[in-house]
């Protein structure tokens, strides 16, 4: 009788070890899930480095592509938009790239960010002949998936702000383009906090979109820039 008790006991004792190292178990799971996509963006960030350039030391490509960003209703640039442009400008005046494809969102028939990229360009001096709009680069991913799909890119200069380059050139990549980036920074920015909060979702979903590979919402008939 007094063995069953003990026994009894010990049961009892041990079971709430158990419902704590659950618990422990739990709690841990998902605090990495959690952290996961902080640890994928940074691991993104620090392998792309070596990928990374500013206008005085890149390398010499036939193509810069220039990543969208807001545009406002009387067609002005934002800041930040604004200053990915004048790098890809810089850039060609260099003779560090022959040609400039301004990709971005014309999604609706009042928004064209490629149309007053190109406008701005043509503005600066740079030929229309050497500038391509796309009309259907509404992500990063479709941007990427077009240049390699419709305009035949190979090899390209990627533009874009810091913070944007590592997940850019990644998705790039991905998809066989074999791409290096150019630093758009030349200003603080005001929303930089949440650029860098939507870059760590966007990075995560980068890795998906690349797995998948499934083709963007707009494509069309091979325009090579050659």
């Amino acid at each position: 009788m007094e063995n069953s008790v003990s026994l009894i006991k010990t049961i009892d004792n041990q079971q709430p070890r158990k419902k704590s190292r659950g618990c422990a178990v739990v709690g841990l799971l998902l605090i990495f899930l959690f952290a996961l996509p902080w640890l994928w963006r940074w691991a993104v960030q620090a392998y792309y480095q070596q990928h990374i350039y500013t206008t005085d030391t890149a390398p010499s490509e036939q193509v810069a592509i220039v990543f969208g960003a807001a545009v406002y209703s009387n067609g002005r640039l934002s800041s930040v938009l604004r200053d990915r442009m004048d790098t890809a400008i810089e850039l060609y005046e260099n003779g560090q790239v022959n040609k400039i494809v301004v990709s971005g969102d014309n999604s609706t028939y009042d928004y064209n960010e490629p149309g007053a990229m190109l406008d701005y360009a043509i503005a600066r001096g740079v030929p229309a002949e050497d500038v391509q709009p796309d009309y259907g680069g509404r992500r990063t991913y479709d941007s990427c998936y077009r240049a390699r799909d419709i305009f035949q890119i190979e090899s390209a200069i990627l533009v874009t702000q810091d913070f944007h380059l590592p997940r850019a050139i990644f998705t790039c990549r991905r998809l066989g383009i074999d791409a290096v980036g150019v630093r758009a920074d030349l200003r603080p920015y005001r929303d930089a906090r949440w650029y860098e909060f939507r870059e760590t979702v966007a990075t995560a979903v980068a890795f998906w979109d690349t797995l998948r590979q499934v083709p963007p919402p707009v494509l069309g008939s091979p325009i090579p820039l050659n």
